[in-house]
């Protein structure tokens, strides 16, 4: 049987702006695929990101080439060959996902293999602000079992500090976005330990890590922008004791199932996080979420309005959306 396509932009303002080391960001500018099959109807959603040299339109430009492909009904398999890791590949393979459960009347959990979507604990981030600002954020997260600080290479460790004594109890990760150096590192590490930072995320800039082999540093170290895909494994051991790994930079819940098995028999530990997105685009992560060390999924948290049906949190535990939203079901 035939099938439809549609690809749009769709953009969710923010709450309030969103500060890392590589600039601010007021709205969560997203593509929304939906793929239609008789009566099935499947969705899946991807965030182009700048950083990867991808934009709206060129994520939108690349699901077209593909449209003869999906009309003419080919699977997952065949849009993987044919399209590079990335924002536009993962919308079409978590849309395909959806619309795959719902023809066969079950979940996508079922088709995976894996247990459906619970509640979880889920980072709750602190973007870049003053000390005193980021510390108001922090105390109203307090209660969260996990924080996520970002912070660049100007007053990280006031940064930190202030989080840290706002919020005591939760599990802290740091995340720099790649803007610090190695003298960076060496000259803060003594402050990560002392304010109990239980992850450091991509301090290095991608392919700059290198500098971090020979070491054993005191505080775990996460890969994000320095793993993308399966292959990229190899050169992060030694380096790296755990990796970060987000649908849209492995081009869906297809290769981030192989990714997270992967990472895991190598003896990494897992992280799972998402980009500024809405419920849409963290519904499939979930899954992958099941089990790992660090779940980073707070991506719908700073929209002013998410998608109907989309997953609540409370108090740093995320609850997945609604049965039917996403992954088939009722």
């Amino acid at each position: 049987m035939l099938r439809t396509l549609r690809a749009v932009r769709d953009r969710f303002g923010l709450t309030a702006p969103f500060r890392i080391a590589r600039g601010v960001k007021t709205a969560a500018d997203v593509v929304t695929v939906t793929i239609g099959q008789g009566d099935a109807v499947g969705r899946g959603e991807g965030v182009p990101y700048p950083r990867y040299g991808e934009t709206v339109d060129g994520a939108l430009a690349a699901i077209e080439a593909v449209r003869p492909l999906i009309e003419a009904g080919e699977g997952r398999a065949a849009i993987g060959r044919a399209m590079p890791p990335g924002a536009a590949r993962n919308a079409l393979d978590c849309a395909l996902w959806d619309l795959e459960a719902r023809i066969a009347g079950t979940t996508v959990a079922a088709l995976c293999g894996r247990p459906g979507p619970a509640p979880l604990a889920s980072a709750i981030t602190i973007g870049i602000d003053a000390p005193g600002a980021m510390a108001a954020v922090a105390r109203r997260a307090a209660p969260a079992p996990l924080l996520k600080v970002k912070v660049d290479a100007v007053g990280a460790a006031d940064c930190i500090r202030a989080v840290r004594a706002a919020a005591p109890a939760p599990r802290l990760i740091v995340d720099p976005n790649e803007s610090w150096t190695i003298d960076d590192l060496l000259r803060i590490e003594d402050v990560l330990v002392e304010q109990r930072v239980h992850l450091l995320e991509q301090p290095l800039p991608a392919g700059a890590d290198e500098a971090l082999a020979g070491r054993r540093w005191r505080v775990p170290l996460c890969a994000d922008e320095s793993l993308h895909v399966t292959d990229d494994l190899d050169a992060l051991a030694g380096r790296y004791t755990h990796v970060n790994v987000k649908l849209d930079k492995t081009g869906g819940l297809t290769e981030a199932l192989v990714l997270a098995e992967a990472a895991r028999s190598r003896g990494f530990g897992l992280m799972v996080g998402c980009m500024i997105c809405s419920s849409l685009g963290i519904a499939p992560a979930m899954l992958v979420a099941d089990g790992a060390e660090f779940v980073d999924l707070d991506g719908p948290l700073w929209l002013a309005e998410d998608r109907p049906g989309g997953a609540v949190d409370r108090e740093g535990v995320l609850s997945p959306p609604a049965p039917g939203f996403w992954g088939g079901g009722a």
